[in-house]
């Protein structure tokens, strides 16, 4: 005869987010974020851009106050659109496909994977992701870029659906993935250096005892964490973005590859070109870095809450 003491109760099935709606929160928690940090991309993408003319760069307080004088305030804007594709293509994949190969991986007892692996499969994410976005990416650079351009040589993207179509109708389908390469092997630094730094600075800072694992942990963390992705990463990216918005010029096109851009920009202007944009990038990589998650974990207990009622 069964003892009514030792009676147990039945457990309570847990709750989980359904692997489609992983990226589908993934991706809004970017574009989300993208709102935020638009105009540091844009100023980012013009410093790149810019031609050396005179011994001193402009900076980025230069570059901003010419954009609002000739584009207007919305100027900081342009882009957005492509942007907020690029997010909804690349993050959306990036985030899904991570949080997919981690489930995956989990071992049977819920451990999780080791760091070693969450590294692996957040370059195996990024590259994937980026393979995606690319066609967004390209939009992002030539709509961002515009700007700077005389208006006879401006493309006139009206927003991201006309810059796709205009691409495919007069460059060829293939164009859309245009500078891939770069932006796959940004992605895979850019992933591989954000996991171990921000993993390894947030355990520095929980560690004197000044923070707890709450968002301003996270915050400084992710800055941490983007000083050492900016640096790892910035001369992949900006030869990324001259690959994009270049020229064919009578057939031929103005870089051949992003080592020919390398070589070319350090010739003509030196090795620290290669970091043209520095600024910008680290200020909108460390925020849009704590926005996306923080944001991302908002949505996931927001849905959790209401599917648990």
């Amino acid at each position: 005869m069964a003892n009514d003491g030792n009676v147990q109760e039945p457990k309570l099935k847990k709750t989980v987010i359904p692997n489609g709606l992983k990226f589908v929160f993934g991706g809004t928690a970017g574009m989300l974020a993208t709102l935020f940090v638009q105009p540091l991309d844009l100023v980012k993408n013009r410093m790149q851009l810019a031609e050396k003319r005179t011994a001193m760069r402009p900076s980025s307080a230069v570059v901003i106050g010419h954009i609002i004088n000739k584009e207007g305030i919305l100027g900081l804007y342009n882009g957005l659109s492509a942007g907020l594709l690029r997010q909804a293509t690349y993050t959306t994949t990036r985030l899904g496909v991570y949080n997919f190969l981690t489930d995956h991986f989990t071992k049977s007892d819920h451990s999780a994977p080791s760091f070693v692996v969450k590294a692996f499969l957040g370059i195996v994410a990024g590259a994937i992701g980026a393979i995606v976005g690319t066609p967004a990416e390209l939009s992002l650079i030539r709509m961002t870029a515009d700007g700077r351009l005389p208006l006879e040589q401006r493309r006139g993207y009206s927003n991201v659906f006309d810059a796709l179509f205009r691409v495919v109708k007069e460059e060829g389908v293939g164009t859309l993935w245009r500078g891939c390469t770069p932006t796959v092997v940004r992605a895979m630094v850019v992933n591989a250096t954000q996991l171990a730094t921000y993993s390894q600075s947030k355990q520095i800072l929980i560690g004197t005892k000044l923070f707890n694992d709450g968002i301003s942990c996270h915050f400084w963390a992710s800055m941490i964490s983007g000083l050492a992705t900016t640096i790892t990463s910035m001369p992949v990216d900006m030869a990324k973005t001259q690959v994009q918005n270049m020229r064919v010029i009578d057939g031929r096109p103005e870089f051949r590859s992003a080592f020919d851009v390398w070589t070319k920009v350090v010739k003509t202007e030196g090795i620290l070109a290669l970091w043209k944009g520095f600024t910008p990038y680290y200020l909108r990589l460390g925020p849009h870095t704590v926005l996306t998650f923080v944001l991302l974990e908002q949505i996931n207990a927001a849905y959790l809450n209401v599917v648990s009622k």
